[in-house]
């Protein structure tokens, strides 16, 4: 043997008189030149499986050292994986037969535990007829079934992508598309492959737009965007496409790539949800969102060509009754109707949005003067002062029209929306259902109201309200047997303000509730001192709409009376007919409860509103009082007191005591008395009481 295969090789060396000599010795010289191959790992065993043989590229290959190879089992060197019974099947079979294995592709483990793939050829060495041993030569072509993977995988992205691909040749010729690009645009592939990109029927644009593209692809060695496509069928449709310029490791051009994906669908569903985003929901009208995009389109015309526009701010009247009487469903309805008549009242240009709740405001574009904004708005009160129908019955509702011009009123969107605003609060405050023109007198009176609001505000905190008490006198014994409790507010600036000069606004900005609660435990702390100091009267509080229907009234009743130790009977809730007929079923359910406590309830302002005699009668109420307007008839116009025997007569039949407000002199006096009133209060009551003044601790 070589001494240079000394060291890779384990075993006696063949006797010299044997005939396979010549053979081994070709097997010797065969085994030294591919010893000295780096491509090929050659290794041999015996018939009991040990390696004999280990050349360099093996220890390299399999990352185990001649030295530790030899005299080694091969099975405990290399792993086949779940291949190995089939392995070691072929393996016998040649020791069996003598005869060559067909060359095979084996994925293999190392002793690392390292996967490789193994091109191996095994052929056995006979002597005397005999297999002595047992070659197998290696390649690693690991790397080689890498690239075939991703080949396949690239195959497979490219057919089963749900974007269409064309792959172009360096002139932009059509070479091969997939499947999806079939079912995307109605072409196959002999309809494309071998043409130019730039002449296919793929979209409505011209070639100047296609080598715009390619002159980027060259540049940037990228591309992509939205274009409009077309399909077979001539139908256009959106799609994004994206070119890639593909180079070689040396940095040659070899192809071009384009994908394409139809679009369509995310186009519809982005409209839908910009439409969402821009629409209110229930009358699919434009919102604040899209309004006031619009606005600043119809500003920026102003600017460019000096063009005037409206914004009309539209309120309607009294809606939230609907709501409380009908439902939110009616006024759901309501809403709905305004909404399509408002749209037949302007023309395409123009723009109808709902704000919210039951605030419209219409963007009246280039106008020619203020005069057809007036137009506008007349059509408008005319178009909604028709009757809507509502499951049998008609409501015919009425609008507030503010507006606001520009330029005159502003030249931002916030301001002239803030005067439309303003103007609308004029137009109700002036009697509803008319239009009025921004001024800057309505302004300032809407920034007193605001501070008026801010004031009122701090005026709970800082305890500013005060209480006056009138006296509620006996006819019959000219004693005082109640008080009714009248806020003021003491204004740091202003001085003390009547409830005139602050209620509405309170009522307005939502502040009644809270400022009803305070004269509620005021009047029921003060009543319970005069209880304590020998004076047992009724203290009588006027309970505001929103006092009467909030779902908490009960229990701040509840409240007064426990922390001021007061007992119920003591506490006179007064509540004008309109609020209590409003209430309906709540209003019965919150009277009961009341009533069961052992507080009394009067019915105030009797006999100006619209309540019947059927109605009243469910309610188990104390007490009507007589407004003062029918008080006044008495000595102002004689012949119409009739009303007052008849609302005395109506009390009667409801058992009712009857209360009249507003007597100012004897002679009034004296016709309550003989008609059966029971009590009266007003300034001639204050003249005629026995006791000090009832601003004071006492009655």
């Amino acid at each position: 043997m070589d001494v240079s295969l000394q060291g890779h090789y384990q075993g006696a060396a063949p006797p010299p008189d044997n005939p396979g000599r010549e053979a081994l010795d070709w097997l010797y010289r065969f085994v030294a030149a591919i010893e000295l191959s780096p491509e090929v790992a050659v290794h041999s065993q015996d018939a009991n499986g040990i390696v004999r043989f280990w050349n360099k590229t093996c220890a390299d290959l399999f990352g185990v050292p001649v030295a530790a190879a030899l005299g080694k089992p091969f099975s405990s060197l290399v792993s086949h994986l779940d291949r190995q019974a089939e392995f070691d099947q072929m393996i016998e079979q040649i020791w069996r037969t003598g005869q060559a294995s067909v060359a095979q592709d084996w994925e293999v483990q190392l002793a690392d535990g390292t996967h490789r793939w193994l091109h191996s050829s095994h052929f056995p060495i006979v002597r005397d007829g005999a297999v002595q041993q047992l070659f197998c030569m290696e390649i690693d072509i690991t790397a080689r079934r890498a690239l075939e993977g991703n080949l396949q995988r690239a195959a497979r992205v490219f057919e089963h992508c749900r974007d269409a691909i064309l792959v172009m040749d360096p002139e932009y010729r059509v070479v091969a598309v997939n499947h999806a690009f079939t079912s995307i645009s109605g072409f196959a592939a002999e309809d494309v492959v071998g043409e130019q990109l730039p002449s296919l029927r793929l979209g409505v644009h011209d070639r100047t737009f296609y080598d715009e593209i390619m002159s980027n692809v060259k540049r940037d060695g990228h591309w992509e965007g939205e274009i409009t496509s077309v399909r077979r069928t001539g139908e256009e449709y959106p799609a994004w496409v994206a070119v890639t310029a593909i180079r070689d490791s040396q940095g040659k051009l070899t192809n071009y790539m384009a994908m394409l994906a139809d679009i369509t669908e995310r186009k519809r569903v982005e409209q839908a949800a910009r439409h969402l985003a821009e629409h209110d929901s229930l009358t699919d009208l434009p919102n604040r969102v899209l309004l006031l995009d619009r606005v600043q389109q119809a500003l920026a015309a102003n600017r460019r060509q000096h063009k005037q526009f409206a914004l009309m701010f539209l309120d309607l009247d009294r809606f939230k009754q609907i709501n409380d009487t009908l439902g939110h469903q009616a006024g759901d309805t309501v809403l709905k109707e305004v909404a399509r008549r408002l749209t037949g009242c302007v023309r395409g240009v123009d723009t109808v949005s709902r704000l919210g709740g039951d605030e419209f405001v219409v963007l009246l574009a280039d106008i020619g003067g203020v005069d057809q904004a007036a137009h506008v708005a007349g059509t408008v009160l005319q178009a909604l002062s028709r009757p809507i129908s509502l499951d049998g019955q008609e409501i015919t509702p009425s609008v507030s029209i503010g507006i606001a011009i520009c330029p005159s009123d502003g030249h931002e969107a916030v301001t002239l929306l803030h005067h439309a605003d303003v103007a609308m609060y004029h137009a109700k405050q002036h009697g509803r259902n008319e239009f009025r023109f921004f001024s800057p007198e309505m302004n300032a009176h809407v920034v007193e109201r605001v501070q008026t609001e801010n004031m009122l505000r701090r005026a709970l905190e800082r305890g500013e309200f005060v209480l006056e008490y009138q006296p509620e006198i006996d006819i019959g014994s000219g004693r005082t047997i109640g008080v009714e409790a009248l806020i003021r507010w003491r204004h740091p600036e202003r001085g003390l303000l009547m409830p005139h000069e602050f209620i509405p606004v309170a009522e307005e900005c939502g502040l009644m509730v809270p400022i009803g609660e305070w004269v509620l435990r005021e009047a029921c702390r003060q009543a319970r001192a005069w209880r304590d100091e020998g004076y047992p009267v009724v203290v009588a509080v006027n309970l505001s709409g929103a006092q009467f229907v909030h779902p908490d009234l009960v229990r701040r009743v509840d409240e007064a009376l426990a922390s001021s130790g007061l007992e119920p009977c003591f506490l006179d809730l007064e509540i004008t007919e309109g609020v209590i007929m409003n209430g309906d079923g709540v209003a019965a359910e919150t009277v009961r409860a009341l009533r069961e406590r052992g507080v009394q309830l009067t019915i105030d302002d009797f006999g100006t509103g619209y309540s019947s005699l059927s109605c009243l009668r469910r309610f188990p109420l104390s007490k009507l009082k007589i407004d003062r307007s029918f008080v006044e008839d008495i000595t102002r116009t004689p012949g119409d007191v009739g009303l007052i025997p008849a609302i005395i007569a109506v009390a009667r039949s409801l058992k009712l005591r009857v209360i009249a407000e507003g007597v100012e002199n004897a002679e009034q006096l004296r016709f309550l008395k003989q008609h059966g009133c029971d009590e009266y209060q007003g300034s001639y009551a204050s003249m005629a009481r026995t006791r000090p003044s009832l601003t004071g601790p006492r009655p």
